[in-house]
């Protein structure tokens, strides 16, 4: 690495830039490979876990073994917590406007989060229901993971009067009006945010009494009747139960649905204790809805993009100000960037990106880590070893947050047994290049 070094322009700034651009070459590189070549789930994976074991050889053995070596391990610490502080805080910035939708991992760990929230506000809905606060919280939390979230354009019909009900609907955004096509297509209701509709339907199937159309663009969420059932047949008590409330339909549910607070509470509480191990993961159909949404967000999937590869950059260029820069680092950094263009451009390309966008993305982070790597050994010089430690530590939390919430679940999701070998491999391999230095 040192022979590599003496070839390149004097001053740290100018080789820093040359590193940086090394080391993210692999972005365009990977987005290339995927506009030619779409590989299988399993092999993305299998080379997003080598890229993650790379990437934590290189944080190990030139970050964190460094700053212990040189005994600024609480100033490494303590930018390890403040870049994950950082990381999430931007990260939730910038998915909340799009930018979850530049990764497979991003995408489901996004709707997967956003769906939990959702479903345990829907817990807390379905309370105010008669029919469902009569049920018993272990019902509720078997059905809650099921419920699918589905969005409607205005003047689309939901339910028809006179068919058969097969679902219950709660309105998480927007407004639904009730028409009576008997009667001349008269108005009968509107309803609006968090109001639900079609809670019988689940007990006794029976024809829907009026349709229901969008006013808005609505987004609900549903129950459907066989999935009800599925669980009913799994409990004849339940069932008998249930057949109870079908016919009552009056004057004890309202009594139920009066239940004091506590008791509500503890309702809710006993119906979503568990709502993390039970939930289904988004479905294509949800995915599918969420990139529509945000289909003309591409500034956000780029600073979203952005945001992972800033804090290489600024490790290239600190690294270099402190001695000479470790070839098990640019390794590492060129090996993760590989599968993560690959896989995003993947999902770009199901987006139906062009491919002239999807490489001119590519090529623009390359040539914005080469000038972050130009800028940190510019800001960097003149510092400290303990300041180092602290801003290399900055730099490690962020990216070692962002390689457990993106590059391994992403692994593991598709590849299963196979991430443990590749990311053991990838790790190898960055220690290897350790031998050059």
């Amino acid at each position: 690495m040192s022979i590599l070094i003496d070839l390149l322009p004097r001053g740290v700034p100018s080789q820093a830039l040359i590193f940086g651009l090394i080391s993210a070459a692999s972005l365009p590189l990977g987005a290339l490979v995927a506009l030619f070549w779409i590989p299988r789930p399993r092999v993305t994976a299998a080379m997003m876990a080598f890229g993650g074991g790379a990437l934590l050889a290189a944080l190990t053995l030139d970050l964190v073994g460094e700053a212990i070596r040189k005994h600024d391990f609480y100033a490494l610490a303590l930018g390890c917590l403040l870049g994950c502080v950082v990381f999430v805080v931007l990260n939730q910035v910038v998915n909340e406007r799009g930018g979850f939708l530049r990764s497979f991992a991003t995408t489901i760990e996004f709707l997967a989060q956003r769906k939990s929230e959702h479903v345990r506000s829907l817990a807390e809905r379905l309370s105010s229901v008669p029919m469902f606060r009569a049920l018993p919280p272990d019902l509720i939390a078997d059905l809650l993971p099921q419920v699918q979230e589905r969005t409607y354009q205005p003047g689309t019909t939901i339910i028809r009067q006179g068919e058969l009900g097969d679902s219950f609907f709660v309105i998480d955004q927007g407004e639904v009006d009730f028409i009576d096509e008997r009667d001349g297509g008269r108005r009968m209701r509107t309803l609006y945010d968090h109001d639900a509709f079609g809670e019988m339907a689940l007990l006794t199937g029976e024809p829907r009494s009026a349709t229901a159309v969008a006013v808005k663009e609505t987004r609900v969420w549903s129950i459907f009747k066989e999935q009800f059932d599925r669980l009913l047949d799994a409990s004849p008590d339940l069932a008998q139960t249930v057949r109870g409330l079908a016919t009552q339909r009056g004057a004890t549910l309202q009594g139920d649905a009066a239940a004091d607070r506590r008791k509500t509470a503890a309702w809710v509480h006993a119906a979503t204790a568990d709502l993390a191990t039970r939930m289904a993961a988004p479905t294509n159909t949800e995915v599918r809805e969420a990139a529509a949404r945000y289909a003309g967000a591409p500034l956000a999937i780029w600073l979203g993009i952005l945001l992972d590869g800033i804090p290489e950059s600024l490790v290239i260029g600190s690294s270099l100000l402190q001695a000479t820069i470790s070839a098990s680092l640019i390794a590492g950094l060129f090996l993760s960037n590989f599968p993560e263009a690959l896989s995003s451009s993947v999902g770009m390309i199901h987006q139906r990106y062009s491919r002239r966008r999807i490489f001119l993305l590519w090529m623009s982070l390359m040539l914005m880590t080469g000038l972050g790597a130009y800028f940190g050994a510019i800001l960097f010089q003149g510092m400290s070893h303990s300041w180092f430690a602290l801003m290399e530590g900055v730099a490690a939390g962020a990216m070692l947050t962002m390689i457990s919430e993106t590059m391994l679940p992403e692994a593991e999701r598709s590849g299963g047994a196979i991430t443990g070998a590749s990311t053991l491999l990838g790790f190898l391999t960055a220690i290897f290049f350790k031998t050059f230095d």
